[in-house]
């Protein structure tokens, strides 16, 4: 059987990606202050003029995991929410796949943490890592507002806040498994994510029960969307 010959397309991106694996390795070892170009290169078994060929600068290849990361994330998420289901229960089912995504890759979560760490220092990164952050954090919201009907009633947060809190969580748990591993179990940011959710449907409700009818409205069945 003949074997598959790369097309130049095919070959940038596996030279991108095997950079991108070394830095990765590179800066959870070094940070990404220490982390050099060259080593990135040596360890991804290519010359710095292959760096060059595929990145402007060592914050161009930053930027470009975190965009990898961010869209493999996006997709986890849009695949459990577009399912049918109680919204507290996938909330719990994003809560598990995150920590099975953090802990399978622990470089990553140290990644993460430096990205933050730089962007403090670095005011010209810091606004690109924000402006993806944030990209991300308004798909989120969109999942978040697709949903709002679940809940029972209209939430007295926006779901712009909803996805910001979430996040928060996401963050926090991150930390407490990068400094103490041992004491986070897998459900534990399932459980975060439960709890808030039930919390959150029950302010829903509640803010929905309490809102006066306009004369003339037509009662609006739970479940159903408002014109």
């Amino acid at each position: 059987m003949a074997r598959h010959r790369m097309t130049r397309r095919e070959m940038q991106a596996k030279t991108r990606r095997l950079l991108m694996d070394a830095a990765s390795h590179v800066c959870s070892k070094r940070g990404l202050q220490q982390a050099s170009i060259d080593e990135v290169a040596e360890t991804a078994g290519f010359t710095k003029g292959a760096f060059y060929a595929n990145f402007k600068n060592k914050e161009e290849l930053f930027l470009s995991i975190l965009d990898d990361r961010f869209a493999d994330r996006l997709h986890e998420i849009d695949e459990v929410t577009q399912e049918s289901g109680d919204t507290v229960s996938q909330a719990r089912q994003v809560g598990l796949d995150f920590h099975r995504y953090v802990s399978a890759d622990p470089n990553w979560n140290r990644m993460f943490f430096e990205f933050a760490a730089y962007a403090a220092r670095n005011e010209d990164f810091r606004a690109e890592l924000v402006t993806r952050y944030r990209a991300l954090r308004e798909r989120i919201a969109e999942v978040f507002e697709r949903r709002v009907d679940d809940l029972g009633g209209v939430p007295p947060i926006s779901a712009e806040q909803t996805a910001l809190m979430t996040f928060a969580m996401a963050n926090g748990m991150a930390l407490e498994q990068l400094l103490e591993p041992e004491a986070i179990s897998e459900d534990v940011y399932a459980t975060m994510l439960a709890i808030f959710f039930t919390g959150l449907r029950a302010l829903a409700r509640e803010s929905d029960a309490t809102t006066p009818a306009q004369p003339g409205a037509t009662p609006v069945a739970p479940g159903s969307k408002r014109n």
